[in-house]
């Protein structure tokens, strides 16, 4: 039996312990009853604290977020000194 993805917007939840232990326990809950959460709209802060309490995998953002990470990083450009020729 496939796992049905539930989309859940957490737009509005600090960027704190408790939230993320609030979300662990909501996909532990969602498992068990055949389910998946997929967070929606979470703050870059609290994308990082996710990352840094090593539950990025257990607490997936949804699947935009996931396509945009694939996306090729942008080049770098060279930084040069007043004065330099561009020859």
């Amino acid at each position: 039996m496939a796992l049905q993805v539930r989309v859940l917007c957490v737009s509005s939840l600090p960027a704190d312990a408790a939230a993320v232990d609030l979300l662990a326990r909501l996909q532990l809950a969602a498992r068990r009853h055949g389910s998946e959460l997929r967070l929606a709209g979470a703050s870059q802060a609290l994308r990082e604290l996710i990352a840094f309490c090593g539950l990025e995998s257990a607490l997936p953002g949804e699947l935009e977020r996931q396509s945009e990470q694939r996306e090729e990083p942008l080049g770098v450009q060279e930084e040069r000194q007043l004065g330099d020729s561009t020859r």
